[in-house]
């Protein structure tokens, strides 16, 4: 951001009304519910995938079964698989052929699976995860739902710091800077799931990137749901539109946790959620930026982080208006800095350990004990302190030029090579990874009709 000329007379503009809040849903309800007992309900190829529907009876027989059929599981896997055969669930089981496998810079990359069922409880089955987890994992879910925004229902909710200033540097390095203050968060907050973001999809404000289109919200799973909020009839294949789709305004809400082989106790059970609000260019009374995260009306929630470059050109008025934000002026030097919104990219493979905090921040988080090491925009401008020199980057790199940033978009995770706990390489031969359960990380959330 540029402060704007403060001599500069601006228009007035009068305030729109704010959007009224939909109604709370009611919370979740908790569901009840040939020799192995292990029964293949349907089974078929898609991509690099090779995928089994299963059924069971007992789960030391799935266990066996998954051996036989020469799945990579764990020792004693079926203790972990009993509460979920107990409750008569059903069990997607993908194995990987690496020979089709797309790699990205010596990565696996590998397509999404998108899966759709019904369920009274609305949960995530992660703990099956933890089999073949070899530490610490990252989980994000984008929850899309025509009723607002969603939070965990058994584990504790915090919010990401928004709407910090940040130092010019940052601008090559956001996808560090992001990662470290993920980081951070969770260790003042252990056990937490982190809400990144909870806004209306169709819109946003920066936009890093283009807004959730009807189409995409077919892609994702939107074409699934019927006019009153349940199943549509089958459809021959997806992204044919349903009659729910464009009845009310979805709001995308993406959760971010992470946990170790012994920190997941519960799977994960969702409740809808009041709406909240942060990370905008929103002045309060006192006349400060808001901070943080606080209830209000609609959703408009998301981890923003600014440059501002404070006005370095003449004030010859009476009046001067300081602290009006927004592009760069269309002359000058300072305009050479400009660029569009930027969002973090891959986050999950940002190096970690090699960014301190406080050093490039404007503005104190007191929420993760976080006090800023630079001088506050609000002192500058008041005269209080002198614009100090750009804070020094830790790898000796010129300061970036370009000033705007905006929330991540791709999940972190704790290891510095990333891929959180995958290992997998090209091979010649078409050898199977097992994946015991594939999850469908981007829910699409309506409650069961009766």
């Amino acid at each position: 951001y540029w402060e704007q000329d403060p001599c500069a007379v601006m228009p007035q503009y009068e305030a729109l009304p704010m959007p009224s809040a939909t109604g709370m849903m009611r919370e979740a309800r908790a569901g009840g519910g040939g020799g192995l007992g292990v029964t293949v309900e349907a089974q078929f190829e898609v991509g690099e995938y090779e995928i089994v529907i299963l059924s069971a009876r007992d789960s030391d027989g799935l266990e066996t079964w998954l051996r036989r059929e020469e799945y990579n599981i764990p020792e004693g896997a079926s203790e972990a698989l009993r509460p979920y055969v107990e409750q008569g669930t059903k069990f997607f089981v993908a194995r990987v052929n690496v020979e089709r496998v797309t790699f990205e810079n010596g990565r696996a990359v590998l397509s999404p699976l998108r899966v759709h069922y019904d369920t009274e409880t609305f949960a995530l089955p992660v703990r099956l995860g933890l089999l073949n987890s070899s530490g610490t994992q990252d989980l994000v879910v984008h929850v899309l739902s025509p009723e607002g925004r969603y939070e965990l229902a058994n584990y504790e909710n915090v919010t990401i710091p928004t709407n910090l200033d940040v130092a010019e540097a940052v601008r090559e390095r956001f996808a560090e800077f992001y990662a470290t203050l993920f980081d951070r968060t969770i260790e003042r907050n252990p056990g937490a799931v982190v809400t990144e973001y909870a806004w209306q999809a169709t819109s946003c404000d920066p936009c890093p990137g283009p807004v959730v289109t009807q189409q995409d919200l077919a892609t994702l799973g939107a074409d699934v749901l019927g006019p009153a909020g349940g199943p549509n009839p089958p459809s021959p294949r997806p992204g044919v539109f349903g009659g729910f789709m464009g009845t009310s305004p979805w709001v995308l809400t993406r959760l971010h946790y992470r946990y170790g082989t012994d920190g997941l106790d519960e799977d994960l059970v969702f409740r809808r959620a009041e709406p909240i609000v942060g990370g905008r260019e929103f002045l309060q009374d006192d006349g400060g930026l808001e901070h943080g995260s606080r209830p209000a009306a609609a959703n408009n929630f998301q981890a923003r982080y600014a440059i501002r470059h404070p006005w370095t050109g003449p004030i010859a008025c009476e009046n001067p208006v300081r602290g009006r934000w927004g592009g760069p002026p269309s002359e000058g030097h300072i305009n050479e800095g400009s660029g569009p919104t930027a969002a973090a990219q891959n986050t999950a493979f940002a190096p970690r350990g090699g960014l301190e905090l406080a050093p490039v921040v404007r503005t104190d988080a007191p929420e993760i004990g976080l006090e800023a090491g630079l001088t506050s925009i609000a002192d500058i401008l008041s005269g209080a302190a002198p614009a100090e020199a750009q804070a020094p980057d830790d790898e000796g790199e010129e300061p970036a030029e370009e000033a705007a940033e905006a929330p991540a978009d791709t999940p972190p995770a704790e290891s510095s090579s990333g891929c959180g706990s995958c290992t997998v390489q090209a091979r010649t031969t078409p050898v199977a990874m097992a994946g015991l359960v594939a999850l469908g990380l981007l829910l699409v959330a309506t409650r069961r009709r009766r």
